[in-house]
């Protein structure tokens, strides 16, 4: 869909009436994903409640493990034996091996069901051969057991895995605390009379009362009344928003000190709430190539703790070395190749960074154009409603005659413009509200169809017109109303003869310039693409000093320019309101949509500003190369250790042969170093 374009609204300027506001036609996608989010989020909550039970469970039983263990005796210099201590250590490990270890041995069968090797699989690896050797020592084989080492390392895993889990699940708790924030009732206005209904049996059309500092219960439109919102927790708004007749209100914002009246318009799974946090739980689930990484990580550690363990047995048994001995070499080695760590090394930064952008109004859709963010070398910004405003400011105003001053002049206009729903009749209202002028009584009001409009104020014929109407009825057009800047020009008629002018525009957000500042100094290409004239396009682009500018382009052009840029070796975002620039964003490597309320709902976006703010692009960026230098410190970190333990383990390096005591403690420490490192990620983030 084609933005406005001022040179066309210059000769026809009633003519789209409120069509030339921008289209916002993803409010109307319904979330049917709702119910089944909903069920998959229990689903999650439950896991975790499992493995946190295993977690606990195993805990407890692997304490009378530990004491009974020889080589933890001798670690800590006690003795604890008895008749038949053997067989009841062997008995509480095989507990803690198929309570505990269930879901890595569930996972093993389920990732080679897949083909697809990975963490599980590595895990089960490690624990089904130490808990078959040490049960084969129990039973007569020369050597010492590994229950202790089998314990240790499925309670650590449990422990990480529920960690993980539960921080992932944090990510969108700010978002279900909204939900739960949601008012039960609402007052349904029926006639004069106000019933309590339970919000879930609102239904669309209702016509809602919310009294003073209550919260508003579904999205919807101001109706009667006036006040301001608080939308913070929504939008990271951070002001209260003025709301009045017409203005769509947000389920979960608070209402100021005034009472309104709402028409509803959405409400449960398709609002505006439950798509953010559908939003959020697809961020979580979507696997990024860099958490991908982890995983094909473990399988090569999987096929290096089975090919060095096999290795390992091999040669010492050439070697002449008893078989007790290869077997324990053997384990060590495989066991000490499950990396803790590495189970821990993405997962955590997923979710703190989740967590973090989602609480600075960044929605993440697709992990791996958020970490791919870093790699961004060209931006394309659509202008308006992202660089600009997206709302018709006046620019300046004149008179052109002594009889009346320009305060006047605006007040007339206003009065006529009040009747009407146009953008720029907006924008000449707001204005003369602002400046406190008071507004005359119309009659006879009458739009001219592409001209203009017209009434009769204290009996006296007022028009406000186009440039097209002074030419078609050869008035001249007086040289001041001519500008360099992007400015559309209505003209004000008092019985025919003309007395002044307005001039509008879409004014720039003050953040624009500061955003395209930061993202230069990253050493990006910026452009805009836009609907809008030559003119505008070429104003707005040499104020923020950008590097290229395509005016009048519809979306399949913004999808050439994208094209055009990658084909040039381009690393290409675009930005766009998510609707009309669909495509763009679809073909883009990331697709950035902004605009808060039900564009937020855009689906063709892989990351979501929640508010229309350029400084969150440049956020974006900046948050994107932080995740991935983290996840690549966790992975080298996680990898590194195996890389110095795994050789250590083999036994074939003199003088440096690891125990399988001193293996453990490294492999805590590495998991513990990885958690600390995720968190100061967080520090990153929010300085």
């Amino acid at each position: 869909m084609e933005k406005h374009n001022h040179d066309h609204q210059k000769h026809h300027h009633h003519e789209h009436g409120s069509e030339t506001k921008k289209s916002h036609s993803s409010g109307h996608q319904t979330n049917n994903k709702s119910d089944h989010q909903h069920g998959h989020h229990d689903h999650h909550a439950m896991m975790i409640e499992d493995f946190k039970k295993r977690f606990w469970i195993s805990l407890v039983l692997t304490v009378p493990i530990l004491a009974l263990s020889h080589m933890i005796q001798q670690l800590l210099g006690f003795e604890l034996t008895f008749f038949g201590d053997q067989y009841v250590l062997f008995g509480l490990s095989t507990i803690v091996f198929f309570y505990g270890g269930w879901p890595f041995l569930k996972g093993l069968w389920d990732e080679l069901k897949d083909k697809n090797p990975g963490m599980m699989t590595l895990i089960a690896v490690a624990i089904t051969v130490a808990y078959v050797y040490s049960s084969a020592v129990v039973f007569g084989l020369e050597g010492m057991d590994f229950f202790w080492e089998l314990v240790t390392l499925i309670v650590i895993m449990l422990l990480g895995h529920w960690i993980e889990m539960k921080s992932v699940m944090g990510a969108s708790r700010a978002l279900e605390l909204l939900v739960q924030m949601m008012p039960s009732e609402a007052h349904l206005v029926q006639g004069d009379q106000i019933k309590d209904i339970k919000v879930d049996e609102l239904k669309t059309e209702d016509i809602i009362l919310i009294k003073a500092n209550e919260k508003i219960p579904a999205d919807g439109t101001v109706v009667e009344g006036e006040s301001h919102l608080d939308e913070s927790m929504l939008t990271g708004e951070s002001k209260p928003v003025k709301k009045s007749k017409g203005d769509q209100v947000i389920g979960g914002s608070v209402n100021g000190s005034q009472s309104i009246k709402v028409k509803v318009s959405k409400t449960g799974k398709e609002s505006y709430l439950n798509k953010v946090i559908t939003l959020v739980e697809e961020a979580q689930k979507a696997k990024s190539k860099t958490q991908n990484l982890a995983n094909v990580a473990a399988r090569w550690l999987t096929f290096i703790a089975i090919g060095a363990g096999t290795i390992t047995l091999v040669a010492w048994i050439i070697l002449g070395k008893p078989l007790d001995f290869a077997l324990e070499r053997m384990v060590t080695v495989m066991v000490i190749s499950c990396p803790h760590a590495l189970g821990l090394a993405i997962p955590l930064v997923v979710a703190i960074s989740t967590a973090v952008s989602a609480s600075k109004g960044l929605l993440i859709r697709n992990r791996t154009a958020f970490e791919n963010a870093r790699k961004i070398t060209a931006m394309v910004f659509d202008k308006t409603g992202t660089l600009t405003e997206g709302k018709f400011g006046v620019s300046r105003y004149e008179s052109l005659t002594d009889d009346i001053d320009k305060e006047e002049l605006l007040a007339f206009a206003a009065s006529l413009e009040q009747q009407s729903e146009h953008p720029i009749a907006q924008g000449i209202v707001k204005v003369a509200k602002e400046a406190g002028l008071t507004l005359k009584k119309v009659e006879n009001f009458e739009s001219l169809t592409a001209k203009g409009i017209q009434g009769k104020i204290d009996g006296q014929n007022w028009k406000v017109v186009s440039p097209g109407y002074l030419k078609e009825n050869n008035i001249n057009i007086p040289e001041q109303a001519g500008s360099d800047a992007a400015e559309t020009i209505v003209f004000v008629l008092l019985e025919e003869k003309l007395i002044g002018f307005i001039a509008l525009s879409d004014q720039i957000r003050e953040e624009s310039p500061k955003a395209i500042e930061t993202l230069r100094e990253k050493g990006m290409k910026l452009y805009m693409a836009t609907g809008d004239n030559e003119k505008t396009a070429k104003a707005v682009s040499d104020k923020l000093g950008l590097d290229g500018y395509y005016g009048e382009v519809l979306p399949h052009q913004k999808v050439e320019i994208i094209k055009k840029l990658q084909k040039e070796g381009h690393f290409v975002a675009m930005t766009g309101d998510g609707v009309n620039d669909a495509p763009a964003l679809a073909q883009a490597n990331v697709g950035i949509a902004v605009g808060s309320g039900t564009d937020v709902a855009a689906e063709t976006a892989d990351i979501i500003l929640v508010n229309s703010n350029p400084k969150d692009i440049a956020n974006l960026v900046l948050f994107g190369r932080a995740t991935y230098n983290k996840m690549i410190q966790n992975l080298a970190w996680a990898t590194g250790y195996n890389a110095i333990a795994l050789p250590l383990a083999t036994g074939f390096i003199p003088g440096l042969v690891i125990s399988p005591a001193i293996g453990a403690v490294f492999m805590s420490l590495s998991t513990v170093i990885v958690a600390i490192n995720a968190q100061l990620l967080k520090r990153k983030m929010k300085s």
